[in-house]
């Protein structure tokens, strides 16, 4: 079965750089922290939370969902914008078609080093949202996330977490790692949403 190709309507604008960016050849290497060890076959992939169904799937598992091809750009709130990155994974639409979200209003992922971040659900169901591991056609490197990165192209780069081990669909909203930190709860870079200290003014949600 032939997969399905999204091209992330971003990369459809005139000008396709956000204000306040700059293009780099080469996607930069970036984490709070060291990048953690992940041993493949104890690595699990979980769901749960305000969801019908909870799972916990191996790497061969999750790799045998359908799989979605997706071409984005990624912009960094440091003031990076990469163009043009191929995505192989599994669409978030698909992990909610099987874990089907009841109640939930956010989607709080999951990385293995302790990291996480808050996602609203209108957010996260996007058609261009996966959880990939395979970037420009190679397995994305350890670096960047093995086994398995979220990308969420229309928001700032840090949304996208590496190395994910699973997603908690709640209710409430819940502050991630950057976002108890002074980032921006949504960070949507068309917008400039970097900081807290512009959201006064941000009356559209």
């Amino acid at each position: 079965m032939e997969e399905k190709l999204v091209i992330s309507p971003d990369t459809k604008r005139e000008n396709r750089l956000p204000p306040g960016q700059k293009v780099v050849k080469k996607l930069p290497v970036l984490q709070y922290d060291g990048i953690p060890q992940i041993d493949i076959d104890k690595w699990r992939f979980k769901v749960w939370g305000c969801v019908e169904r909870e799972i916990e799937l191996t790497f061969g598992e999750f790799k045998s969902l359908p799989t979605v091809k997706v071409y984005s750009d990624v912009h960094c709130v440091t003031g990076w914008s990469k163009l043009g990155i191929k995505w192989k994974g599994v669409s978030s639409r698909t992990i909610a078609d099987i874990c089907k979200p009841k109640g939930a209003n956010f989607a709080i992922v999951h990385s293995a080093d302790g990291y996480k971040t808050n996602i609203s659900l209108e957010n996260f169901l996007e058609e261009d949202v996966v959880f990939a591991w395979e970037m420009d056609e190679r397995e994305i490197p350890t670096e960047h996330g093995y086994p398995v990165r979220l990308v969420v192209p229309r928001l700032y780069f840090w949304k996208s977490a590496k190395w994910v081990v699973g997603v908690r669909f709640t209710e409430e909203d819940e502050e991630g790692y950057w976002e108890s930190r002074g980032y921006h709860n949504r960070g949507n870079p068309w917008k400039e949403e970097r900081y807290k200290q512009r959201e006064w003014y941000d009356y559209d949600g």
